[in-house]
């Protein structure tokens, strides 16, 4: 279930087509009309696969892209969204979705799709920003008046809070939540690993439900009324406000993590379908100060430090935030955490 901006959601310069897809995302195409244009310049598509809350962004992009490369080479393009949980997606790259490009919540789940053969080493090189054209955090997002009285990572072991977030071995966000909830208790305990574990085995004591997904643990809180907080993307916790200002509310905890989303050309697709000028160009113009506005509008952090300074209002820009290489890159972090018995299976699974 998508969340009401999806009604919104107006036909402009491109041809928008929302439908569900068999991967659980949405699917929005756009495209010009151009009967002018000869065969060397013959429509192209492409298709996006992403993870969960950027269906908005991207459904706004595409008709911007579309614009953009219609003017410069005379072209016509389409391009087609897929969504689900940042894991779950890059798996389903894997395993033969035919993407041209990937934006997914964390590169981990890129290198994995390079590790099967189908992206070119070095790919965190290819754009600006290791490849992170917009970055986000976690925050908690909180029914209205905040009953509970919920403030930091701490209160959400009490018995009487009832926590949603996604399951990290399909999705990013909780990928991101998990760390962020780590790097705070390390801070407690001293670094005391053991003491660090328990804190984290009490945390996921108290979700009801580990959703696929962000967007899907979006719903249950916002939709379905479960749970006293979620740990949300900033994003989506904004979207969710401005649908309902009068029903949920925004925690800063007072330590999250600098989530870098990371965008790449699926190579070996693109190149099988003749598509890696218009998919470079895809990702390269989410650079363009528009686009960067335009995710700043969607409740991105853009990476462009001096648009994202016009958005100081919207974002908290003092937020303490580790990143991933505070817990050694993805890489590492991936092995240590989330890998098949590492520490979330050993918490959960206790």
């Amino acid at each position: 279930m998508v969340l009401k901006t999806m009604k919104k959601i107006k036909e402009n310069v491109c041809l928008s087509l929302l439908s569900i897809s068999l991967l659980g995302g949405i699917l929005t195409g756009c495209g010009n009309s151009s009967e002018s244009a000869g065969k060397e310049n013959a429509a192209v598509e492409l298709l996006n696969v992403s993870y969960d809350p950027t269906r908005e962004l991207y459904v706004s992009y595409n008709e911007l892209f579309c614009k953009y490369w219609n003017e410069k080479t005379g072209q016509d393009v389409t391009v087609t969204q897929s969504h689900g949980g940042s894991g779950s997606q890059a798996r389903s790259v894997i395993e033969g979705n035919e993407a041209d490009v990937v934006t997914l919540a964390l590169a981990h789940d890129i290198t994995a799709i390079e590790e099967a053969g189908l992206i070119e080493g070095g790919w965190e090189d290819e754009f600006e920003k290791d490849s992170s054209p917009y970055t986000s955090t976690i925050v908690f997002l909180v029914r209205k008046g905040n009953e509970k009285n919920i403030l930091d990572w701490n209160d959400l072991i009490r018995d009487d809070v009832a926590v949603i977030t996604p399951n990290p071995k399909t999705s990013g966000a909780a990928c991101w939540s998990f760390l962020a909830a780590w790097a705070y208790q390390q801070e407690q305990d001293g670094q005391d690993e053991p003491a660090t574990q328990e804190f984290m085995k009490k945390l996921y004591q108290n979700v009801l439900v580990l959703d696929s997904g962000a967007r899907g643990s979006t719903n249950t809180f916002v939709e379905n009324k479960q749970g006293d907080v979620l740990l949300a993307w900033e994003n989506e916790a904004y979207l969710s406000m401005q649908e309902y200002p009068d029903e949920y509310e925004i925690v800063a905890p007072s330590i999250s993590i600098l989530a870098q989303p990371s965008v790449a050309i699926v190579d070996s697709n693109a190149k099988s379908h003749d598509t890696q000028e218009a998919a470079a160009a895809y990702l390269e113009y989410l650079y363009s100060d528009d686009a960067q506005r335009l995710a700043g509008q969607n409740f991105y952090r853009p990476s462009n430090e001096t648009i994202l300074k016009e958005f100081s209002d919207q974002f908290d820009l003092g937020m303490n935030l580790v990143t991933i290489e505070d817990f050694g890159g993805w890489n590492e972090a991936y092995k240590k955490f989330f890998d098949d018995g590492a520490i979330f299976d050993q918490i959960y699974e206790n």
